[in-house]
């Protein structure tokens, strides 16, 4: 059955603690209770200033910028990404995504289903 949902009616999570994620908010938008078999497509959306971990995971993810300006860390330093860039994350490579703008960086992120919690 093909599901269609719109992206501001998907309830979110606060995924900020005091040091490791800042002004981080995750909406997963198709996932595990979609019945989806292969991979999850989640929404963050990082405040200015905000920041994911830096880590790194056994399985690879692909990122689509969709509004905002930030940087990746990789082990090669900081990577600049906006609107329009996509990224992919190999499994194990180290990583960090950084809001660097004045206004929130949004991003999807698509990774195999069996990880998304």
């Amino acid at each position: 059955m093909v599901i269609v949902k719109e992206t501001a009616a998907v309830k979110g999570t606060d995924l900020s603690n005091a040091d490791e994620i800042v002004g981080v908010f995750k909406r997963v938008l198709i996932g595990p209770a979609d019945g989806a078999p292969t991979f999850a497509v989640r929404l963050f959306t990082l405040s200015p200033g905000g920041h994911t971990p830096a880590h790194t995971h056994p399985f690879e993810h692909g990122v689509v910028v969709l509004r905002g300006r930030g940087t990746v860390l990789t082990t090669a330093g900081l990577v600049p990404i906006q609107a329009g860039s996509v990224v992919f994350v190999p499994p194990g490579d180290y990583h960090q995504f950084r809001c660097a703008g004045s206004e929130p960086l949004e991003f999807l992120c698509v990774i195999p289903v069996q990880y998304e919690t």
